[in-house]
């Protein structure tokens, strides 16, 4: 799996000064927790996962969530499970048949509800869980982790040999986190047992949307999520704990819940962007985007401004629900040029004697040893996403190639 494959070779070199890292579920676990990107959630209900998956349906897709919580009623839990059990032979019998390498396919995670129901799951897929990278445990508190974690310890600790290592994802999004009066002693508690079983941890995740629902609130399409005043003290606390760069934890920005903006307003950051790269040549030929204003309809002005400003809180990766979201996630992941020189020579001068240089851009202060930490987060997001050549922007991963023009008009929780 690699980042952006669709891209034919012209348009990478075009638009990559360096390309995005091959990557599999055997990678090591810091790769594998800054390449888990936008996560879409498909309701294990859903009884073409399967197909889906090995036919790359959905433009892009790295990383699915198969729901056996939210996205499925109390009634239908039984049918989930057996469903999901039935997808994923379905899926390792298609690799066979069709000689798809299992590397081919995005990292499939499994969302349980109960420490019992994880049980229930390997047991059913043990056979088959190569192709299963973790799972995400929700409304995630210490009393049940400590028998998630034991549960998952015991399976890698009897796994073949040629396995990969199965992980865990925490979401935290339940009302002892989010209360003021329990938050911080929670939060310390959870990171304590994280800490014990760090090797195991990819990310920790964000449930915006149940914090919210104990506040009866829910943002609209044109808000982010920092604009609800009591979901961002959360999130900066969860950051503030989770964060620190001596013991830093991936943390993945919450889900973004719309997925269609009949208003059709042009982002006011991205505007200027877009028409920069929609009116530039390539070989002395126009480029033609057509679909700019169905793009702008289609990936809202919230979910753009709501992933800048999950990146510049220290955030990497999000929830997504539908397949439109994908690709304008992933792009805003790409480190620009500019990114990376800064960051490159901030590490090369970590060594030297020199405490503070401009930048090679000329328009900012480089102070190495404030700067390291970030310059070394942007390396590490940069070997995944890759590098953008000098001259582009996110919007040519957009706007680059006709097939990410493809209609994709079927919600993934439908």
């Amino acid at each position: 799996m690699r980042y952006f494959n669709y891209l034919t070779q012209a348009e990478e070199e075009r638009i990559f000064h360096s390309s995005p890292a091959p990557f599999s579920n055997c990678s090591n676990r810091e790769v594998l927790s800054h390449a888990i990107g936008a996560a879409l959630y498909m309701p294990a209900t859903r009884i073409n996962i399967a197909d889906d998956l090995i036919s790359g349906k959905h433009l892009g897709l790295v990383s699915v969530v198969m729901d056996l919580e939210d996205a499925v009623g109390d009634y239908q839990v039984e049918f989930a499970e057996d469903n999901l059990s039935q997808q994923i032979q379905r899926l390792a019998g298609l690799i066979r048949a069709e000689g798809i390498g299992a590397d081919d396919l995005p990292l499939i995670f499994i969302r349980i509800r109960t420490p019992n129901q994880m049980e229930k799951i390997i047991h059913l897929l043990e056979p088959f869980l190569d192709l299963v990278t973790g799972f995400a445990i929700p409304k995630f508190n210490v009393e049940a982790g400590s028998e998630y974690f034991d549960i998952i310890c015991s399976y890698n600790e009897r796994k073949p040999s040629h396995f990969p290592t199965l992980y865990a994802m925490p979401i935290l999004e339940t009302a002892e986190v989010i209360f003021s009066e329990s938050r911080f002693l929670t939060l310390y508690r959870i990171k304590e047992l994280l800490s014990k079983y760090r090797e195991l941890i990819l990310n920790v995740r964000i449930g915006a949307t149940d914090f919210s629902s104990l506040f009866g609130l829910r943002r609209g399409p044109d808000m982010t999520v920092y604009d609800i005043g009591v979901i961002r003290d959360c999130i900066t606390d969860i950051v503030n704990i989770f964060g620190r760069a001596d013991e830093q934890y991936v943390i993945s920005g919450p889900v973004w819940e719309y997925f269609e903006n009949g208003l059709g307003l042009k982002p006011h950051l991205q505007v200027a962007a877009f028409e920069a790269a929609a009116s530039k040549e390539t070989d002395g030929v126009p480029v033609k985007h057509a679909h700019m204003d169905d793009m702008f309809n289609k990936y809202m002005q919230g979910l753009f401004r709501e992933v800048l400003l999950d990146k510049a809180n220290g955030m990497i990766g999000k929830t997504v629900i539908h397949p439109t979201h994908i690709l304008p996630v992933q792009s805003l992941y790409v480190v620009t040029y500019e990114e990376y020189i800064d960051a490159i020579n901030i590490v090369k001068g970590s060594g030297e004697m020199v405490g503070v240089v401009k930048s090679q851009y000329a328009n900012k202060m480089n102070e190495i040893k404030p700067h390291l930490n970030w310059a070394n987060r942007i390396l590490k997001r940069a070997k995944v996403y890759g590098v953008l050549n000098e001259n582009e922007n996110y919007t040519s991963i957009l706007l680059g190639h006709e097939s990410s023009q493809r209609e994709t008009s079927v919600l993934s929780y439908s």
